[in-house]
């Protein structure tokens, strides 16, 4: 085994470790929170990635385990499907190609292929009802529309008030965010902010959770249609 081998096995190793520890962190914050130490979840993470499936009692429970989970330090992003009682979760997977992010997804692309479920231009208005989805995973997928209003528009539509949109992007600082060309806008962190704030041409979204690794910028949104905007306090949190 030459040196550029080990050293790849020992960051593999080290990635373990750390996805390990941070499980054993999040399953030991809600075992410990007499609000949620009943519930029996799922709980796993890969590349920072928090991964929890499972039942929970009513809304406001779901949304207590969300800001639970991210609250965790080291956490860059938490992929929550939390399901109420007798209820059956709509996931889409925007931009999925030939390989969904979460197995039985309905999967959305631009070209037909297997695994693609339906066939819809991102660009443009999307082919689905107001309210039908609980999660929409669009994993590097922004960086590659020309019309973002329009499309966080869209999804805002589709999504349901409890649901939430999963973004993967690249780190504009990244050579990956300038290496593919159809790459066609840059990704920061504070590009979530603008569709948190208030603006004419935006339908507002929470901001669950926004952050960045070397190479990748996450973001959990939630769509706003009743109620407050996100407040003052939500915003430093995530784009201090």
């Amino acid at each position: 085994m030459d040196r550029e081998q080990g050293s790849a096995q020992v960051a593999v190793s080290l990635r373990c470790a750390r996805d390990e520890a941070l499980a054993a962190l999040l399953k030991d914050r809600l075992a410990h929170d007499r609000r949620t130490e009943h519930l029996q979840l799922d709980v796993r993470v890969d590349g920072a990635i928090a991964h929890v499936s499972g039942g929970v009692g009513s809304e406001d429970e779901r949304a207590l385990v969300r800001r639970l989970l991210r609250q965790q330090g080291g956490i860059y992003a938490v992929w929550d499907l939390l399901q109420l009682p007798a209820q059956r979760l709509e996931v889409a997977d925007f931009g999925c190609g030939g390989h969904k992010q979460i197995p039985g997804a309905y999967g959305v692309d631009q070209v037909l292929m297997p695994g693609v479920d339906a066939v819809a231009d991102l660009e443009r208005e999307l082919p689905f009802d107001s309210d039908a989805f609980d999660h929409i995973f669009a994993i590097h997928v922004l960086e590659h529309i020309h019309n973002l209003l329009g499309l966080m528009r869209e999804l805002h539509r589709v999504l349901r008030p409890t649901g939430v949109l999963h973004v993967f992007a690249p780190h504009w600082r990244h050579p990956n965010a300038i290496a593919d060309p159809t790459h066609v806008r840059m990704i920061h962190v504070q590009t979530f902010k603008y569709f948190c704030e208030p603006h004419p041409e935006v339908a507002p979204w929470r901001p669950l959770m926004v952050t960045a690794s070397d190479d990748t910028v996450h973001a959990d949104l939630q769509p706003l249609k009743d109620g407050p905007l996100a407040s003052s306090v939500e915003l430093a949190r995530w784009f201090a």
